[in-house]
């Protein structure tokens, strides 16, 4: 075999489901993408997408020795329907990937081995990136070969459908790059038509201001009123574009064991959660990728999801943080109390 056969067969052995491989080239294509959405505001308060963003544009700005990208995913996909629990308005929704165990921990390992099967075997130097540096993770998994862009922004594969989770190795190791996968996504407008905040202002654009996985996760303060009420349960990311997909009719569930839902994360009493307490947070979410939002964000989230539940039983477990020292939580449940009034 050559290098990159004797890498993509460690790396299926390692229990990686896709493999590819691209050039550490500029793509000025997607450069132009990034600063388009940056110059509309599209990034909200993200401000760490706009500060390095030339390292994202070109990998070798970030390290001027790397001649290739080894894209790598897994696959997370749900046992079941994954937006089943919003139909259940008393208990919380959360994003499928945080259902488990923190995933970044997970490739992470994982990528740390490849790695060093890379440079025992090639003598080649190498980097290893999930998610925590500037690398624009899908379209170098596009370029890679393991899938497309779709509408939504996300990647798409004939495979796994919208079910993958990303890692990439720069390496100094010259690698034959794969042909890029042609976009399959047709005339279908499942994912714009699904998202209930209108997040997509045009196919292939995303404004995260008004997406819910932006609000839940990354916003740091009061979501906007305008979008509290479609949030319905979702406390934690949302998921309505991904699973919608017709592409997800090929996927199968996930095998990687420490990504399978816990019984007590698929649909989780509102009540309960409201009622954990800061440290009763961290020990709920201990090894979660839930745990970095922090229990503030958290139970603002879980707050506003009680006020659109429409379930009086449910007041007492807003009442209980009408005078919270923090204002964000004391207005959420003054704002869950009176959606709870009418």
């Amino acid at each position: 075999m050559d290098a990159a056969e004797t890498i993509r067969a460690k790396a299926l052995a390692l229990g990686f489901d896709a493999v590819g491989f691209a050039a550490a080239d500029p793509d000025a294509a997607r450069a132009d993408r990034l600063a388009a959405f940056l110059a509309a505001g599209f990034h909200g308060e993200m401000g760490w997408l706009a500060a390095r963003a030339d390292e994202r544009a070109a990998p070798r700005v970030l390290w001027p020795a790397a001649r290739s990208v080894i894209a790598l995913a897994l696959n997370y996909a749900p046992e079941g329907d994954a937006l089943a629990t919003l139909a259940r308005p008393a208990r919380g929704n959360i994003s499928v990937y945080a259902r488990n165990r923190d995933y970044h921990d997970l490739i992470k390992g994982r990528l740390k081995h490849l790695a060093q099967f890379i440079v025992s075997r090639f003598a080649a130097e190498v980097k290893v990136f999930v998610d925590t540096a500037p690398v624009m993770e899908k379209p170098l998994a596009a370029r890679a070969g393991l899938g497309w862009q779709g509408k939504h922004t996300n990647l798409v594969s004939r495979r796994f459908g919208s079910w993958l989770l990303l890692g990439e190795i720069y390496t100094t190791l010259a690698l034959a790059p794969a042909a890029p996968h042609e976009d399959r996504c047709g005339r279908c407008r499942r994912c714009l038509d699904a998202c209930p905040t209108a997040a997509f202002p045009a196919p292939y654009q995303l404004d995260a201001r008004r997406c819910l996985s932006y609000l839940t996760i990354e916003h740091p303060g009061p979501i906007p009123e305008r979008f509290r009420a479609a949030m319905g349960n979702r406390i934690y990311g949302c998921d309505d574009c991904l699973a919608v997909c017709p592409w997800n009719r090929f996927a199968v569930a996930g095998r990687e064991a420490k990504l399978a839902a816990r019984a007590d994360l698929i649909a989780p009493p509102l009540a309960d959660l409201a009622g954990l307490g800061e440290a009763g947070f961290r020990r709920h979410f201990s090894g979660s990728p839930i745990k970095r939002i922090g229990w503030r964000r958290f139970l603002r989230n879980v707050l506003y999801g009680i006020g659109n539940s429409e379930n009086i039983d449910l007041v007492p477990a807003a009442a209980g943080h009408l005078v919270a020292e923090d204002p964000v939580i004391a207005e959420a449940a003054a704002w869950a109390l009176a959606r709870l009034a009418a």
